[in-house]
């Protein structure tokens, strides 16, 4: 799984016409598509990427109940405590005898049973789990496809973007609940031994789960009154790092009125956190993601952060929901293959013209099998600034030794 530029993937933007594609058409009196697809997100306050990418699919297909092809749901924002509900959405898709394809995006606890009780249905139906919450081998038994950012490169190249920018400490934020999880806990102990090889101090910081008693509310809340605390305790030259959505906001917003650092986020986008923290309307830009980029650029420089804040060119996100979307409905037209690299490329590559990516299959640490329907995926890390630039991660040459760190669970 070891990382070369010679695994890098240019995603060039695709112009080439869907062969045998039949777009949605919802006006009165045109047929109906041959088919649907069903994706689950999150709802906004959780992770509005993702949602956003659900949508783009709407605006390009149209919306099943209105004779086109997306059904969109999203489930609760306390999935943990409504785990039955949201498998119950999920199943309840497999009635619909039109339905092909199932995406989740974060596919939460709960999505393996969920597409196990779609398989016994359906088993025509294509599932695919992306950012998939739960162990690898339980999500990989039940989904067709299961797709994650990169938890173990990342987990080392994340603190190198942090010492490239100058940063002396590294703080990072989560929850028992996320560090449960191998992806998530194993790239914690990535960055761990990253920082210590690195010379950056490595710091783990508690935080409320918004899924829990607290809230979303409570949640960024505490985000909001203990990050001037962290400031003072760690310094300004400090990258702060955290594993859920709904912080991410507050912490930028008090870092960059404090004048700490971020390289970018769990699931990274221009989009994630940015916006709200900077207060600016990017109605207008809608979609345009080299737009987006620019005027949030313009608003972390005006707020004194110039090259001390990144993100991802692109929503991961967003890319996540619309790509694999994409990607599901090319394999049920026959233009593309399951578990074809360059076919998730090119789908990926539909919603982000011109981004460098690299990835590989997931391989299980103590067993060495190489899974062919786990995708692990990342790309380059922009940083704000005048003139912002790309950090060459996806170019990077990764340790080896930080693939043979085990998952120590919490």
């Amino acid at each position: 799984m070891k990382k070369t530029a010679t695994g890098l993937v240019l995603l060039a933007f695709s112009l080439l016409a869907l062969g045998g594609c039949r777009k949605a058409r919802t006006a009165e009196g045109e047929a109906q598509p041959p088919f649907h697809i069903g994706i689950l997100t999150e709802t906004v306050s959780q992770a509005e990427d993702d949602l956003r990418g659900a949508e783009e699919l709407i605006r390009r297909y149209g919306r099943a109940a209105e004779g086109g092809m997306i059904q969109h749901v999203t489930y609760p924002d306390n999935f943990m405590d409504q785990q039955e509900v949201f498998i119950s959405q999920v199943s309840a898709m497999a009635d619909d005898p039109l339905m092909k394809a199932i995406v989740i995006n974060n596919a939460i606890p709960g999505t393996a049973e969920a597409f196990k009780r779609v398989k016994e249905k359906r088993p025509d139906i294509i599932c695919i789990a992306a950012e998939a919450h739960e162990d690898p081998l339980v999500i990989q038994q039940s989904a067709d496809l299961a797709t994650n950012a990169d938890f173990i490169s990342r987990g080392y190249l994340i603190p190198w973007a942090a010492k490239q920018l100058g940063a002396m400490t590294f703080v990072h934020i989560s929850f028992p609940r996320h560090m449960s999880y191998e992806s998530l806990g194993l790239r914690r102990q990535i960055m761990e031994e990253a920082c210590k090889d690195l010379g950056l101090r490595f710091v783990y910081e508690n935080a409320p789960d918004p899924t829990s008693d607290v809230g979303v509310a409570g949640a960024q809340q505490f985000i909001m009154e203990k990050t001037p605390q962290w400031l003072q305790q760690y310094g300004k030259d400090t990258v702060f790092f955290c594993t859920n959505d709904a912080h991410t906001e507050p912490l930028l917003r008090q870092l960059l009125a404090g004048g700490g650092m971020f390289v970018e986020a769990d699931l990274p986008s221009p989009l994630m956190g940015y916006p709200g923290a900077l207060g600016i309307d990017l109605t207008a830009e809608t979609g345009n993601f080299p737009a987006i980029l620019k005027k949030v650029e313009e608003g972390v420089i005006a707020a004194g952060g110039a090259g001390r804040f990144g993100t991802w060119a692109f929503s991961f996100g967003f890319a996540q929901s619309a790509g694999w979307g994409e990607y599901a409905k090319r394999v049920v037209e026959g233009t593309a293959e399951l578990g074809n690299l360059n076919d998730m490329w090119a789908a990926l590559g539909e919603f982000t013209p011109g981004a460098q990516w690299n990835g590989a299959h997931y391989v299980d640490a103590n067993t060495g099998v190489r899974a062919k329907n786990h995708l692990l995926i990342y790309m380059d890390t922009y940083v704000m600034g005048s003139p912002g630039e790309y950090l060459p991660t996806t170019g990077q040459s990764v340790p080896e030794k930080y693939y043979a760190i085990k998952f120590q669970g919490n």
